[in-house]
């Protein structure tokens, strides 16, 4: 195993963000206790000038390189690269966009980032976000019937970090402070409905 120590080099190549390829390489690595990856993550490869960076760096330290590339001739590049210099390389994404062209008899788009498109439910849940930023902590109290979700607690107990993941599903929260006296616009009104 081509390893030095309990460490190996672990090459990602993106033409986009890198974070498919970052959680796929992850899931994998953690499979293997006894050696521990050294990433070395290139996002936004997306010309001949910055593959060239990228063939340096890995023949510099050379180990494993997983990559997301859409692009021909930077796929062809690298590969080339990898069998010159005897190292694996392997698209995350090629053998499951093949599947996928053969399955269902259609091209691809060939577009980088397809999956990040700004639609209709991204702005939802940047929305959602920023409800739950406004209503942090009781900072404003007066539309709480919005909230899909409504935390009540002493300030300082982490109800905001709570909220923050419903965020994915666009889910606007509201965490107002647990007050002694109440004030009619805060909780009980809006926390009595379903």
């Amino acid at each position: 195993m081509p390893t030095s120590g309990n460490y190996f080099h672990l090459h990602l190549v993106s033409d986009s963000t890198g974070e498919t390829l970052i959680t796929v390489a992850r899931a994998v690595a953690a499979q293997y206790a006894n050696v521990t990856p050294v990433e070395h993550v290139y996002p936004l490869v997306r010309s001949q000038k910055q593959l060239d960076r990228v063939l340096d760096e890995i023949e510099e330290a050379p180990g494993i390189v997983l990559f997301t590339l859409l692009e021909k001739d930077l796929v062809g590049r690298l590969e080339a690269k990898c069998q010159q210099i005897n190292i694996p390389s392997l698209s995350i994404i090629g053998p499951v966009m093949q599947l996928f062209q053969a399955y269902l008899g259609a091209p691809t788009t060939g577009r980088v980032g397809a999956q990040h498109t700004l639609n209709a439910e991204y702005f939802k849940r940047i929305d959602a976000l920023n409800y739950t930023m406004m209503h942090d902590d009781g900072q404003q109290t007066d539309d709480l019937e919005e909230a899909d979700v409504v935390l009540v607690g002493v300030s300082r107990t982490s109800k905001t970090p709570t909220s923050i993941p419903s965020q994915g599903s666009s889910r606007p929260s509201a965490t107002p402070p647990a007050s002694p006296r109440p004030t009619p616009t805060t909780i009980p009104s809006a926390a009595s409905r379903p």
